[in-house]
């Protein structure tokens, strides 16, 4: 079994910063690609960034040059640095995690999501 837990979500004002992480723990082989996604009420679910194994990037045209995604492979966590937070960046923030599993099993998992409130 395994699981990602988020952490850092928060209530920030508008221009101010902040850090989400995620831990995966459990039955790992191999982490693969890991990212983030968010949810906003009403709309679908985003891709906000990526991040290979190999520590290839790529980033949504709307947190280019305000995100920054990272890994730490020993710990088998990802993190999400948002700074220039606008409100439109209010949402629910999934991690998610492609994982090889002890058992060679490839799979797609995904956090309980964290709440981030950007006020104006």
């Amino acid at each position: 079994q395994v699981q990602l837990v988020e952490s850092g979500g928060g209530l920030v004002p508008a221009g101010g910063s902040l850090r989400l992480s995620c831990a995966a723990s459990g039955s790992i082989f191999r982490i693969n690609a890991m990212g983030w996604y968010r949810q906003a009420p009403g709309k679908q679910r985003e891709l906000v960034a990526a991040i290979t194994s190999g520590g290839s990037t790529n980033y949504a045209d709307s947190v280019k040059g305000r995100f920054a995604i990272s890994r730490d492979n020993a710990k088998n966590t990802v993190y999400l640095q948002m700074n220039s937070l606008k409100p439109e960046d209010t949402a629910v923030y999934f991690c998610n995690a492609l994982i090889t599993a002890f058992s060679r099993y490839e799979n797609t998992y995904w956090g309980q999501g964290t709440q981030v409130t950007v006020s104006s």
